[in-house]
């Protein structure tokens, strides 16, 4: 599809970052499985659900604009996923296993932070008020998921695997 409109280039970054979303809900449950720290298990369960309601937000934007979500591939999310599969087949202690799965989450939300930046900002270019608020809601929510990371790390995670076991 040749980019003609900043609505076409709108288009393409939802298809890019639905791909992204999906790819993400079924990366996040063998994040879930390879974390020792309930806490952190517990972040990456609630994320899921959350990821999987920004595909439904996705779809949902897609849908009013009248196109297809799907017909992309975000190469972006499948090297930070590929990233993340490396680490968890890695030999670490829990502690550091779970201090490299925080970092690998947070590779993906600070991309997937920056994947919604533009796309809010062309909604509301756009007049398109409600696409702006449903991808508004979906980027706090990964501001969110960044910010507990970022606690779950600092307060706790990080100073354990300070020390070997």
């Amino acid at each position: 599809m040749k980019q003609c409109t900043l609505n076409d280039l709108f288009i393409d970054q939802l298809r890019d970052v639905y791909n992204a979303e999906n790819q993400l809900v079924k990366a996040l449950p063998k994040m879930a499985k390879a974390a020792s720290a309930p806490e952190l298990r517990d972040a990456f369960t609630q994320h899921l659900e959350q990821t999987r309601g920004h595909v439904e937000r996705r779809e949902e934007v897609a849908e009013k604009m009248g196109v297809k979500p799907k017909g992309k591939t975000c190469h972006a999310m499948e090297g930070l996923i590929e990233e993340g599969k490396e680490w968890i087949e890695e030999d670490a202690e829990p502690d550091v296993m779970d201090a490299g799965l925080i970092a690998a989450a947070q590779k993906v939300e600070h991309y997937e932070i920056a994947a919604y930046g533009c796309p809010c900002t062309w909604a509301k270019q756009l007049g398109d008020e409600e696409s702006f608020d449903l991808l508004q809601q979906t980027l706090a929510e990964e501001k969110e998921t960044d910010e507990t990371l970022t606690q779950l790390a600092e307060n706790s995670i990080n100073q354990r695997a300070q020390t070997p076991t």
